[in-house]
C-alpha cells in the first residue's frame, strides 16, 4: 500500500477528505522525521517504535573487487520496533504472506 493509498482507506474510514488525510500523513510523517533528526523515539503504544540509531565506521568488502577492503563511513539509521499489538496481528500470517 502506498501513501495515496493509506490516504485513501483513511479518508474513507474516519469520513474526512482525501486531502485532510493526505495533508495527515505529510504532516505525520514530517513531525517523525523531525523527532529522530533531534534524536528522539516516536512511540505509538501497540503499534511500534520509530528510533535513530547510530551504526559507527566500520571495515567492509568492496563488492565490485571482494580483495578490496574499504572504509565505510559512520551513519545514523531510521529504525522501527514493531509493538506487542502489530507483532500479535502478524503472527499467524506466515502462510499467507
Amino acid at each position: 500500500m502506498n501513501k495515496a493509498k493509506l490516504a485513501e482507506v483513511l479518508a474513507e474510514r474516519t469520513g474526512i477528505s482525501k486531502k485532510q488525510a493526505e495533508d495527515f500523513l505529510e504532516n505525520f510523517v514530517e513531525v517523525v522525521k523531525e523527532s529522530l533528526v533531534k534524536g528522539e523515539e516516536v512511540t505509538l503504544a501497540g503499534f511500534g517504535t520509530f528510533m535513530a540509531k547510530f551504526r559507527g565506521s566500520r571495515m567492509g568488502v568492496n563488492p565490485q573487487n571482494p580483495s578490496q577492503r574499504i572504509q565505510v563511513p559512520a551513519v545514523t539509521i531510521p529504525k522501527f520496533k514493531a509493538g506487542k499489538n502489530l507483532k500479535d496481528a502478524l503472527k499467524n500470517t506466515a502462510q499467507t504472506v
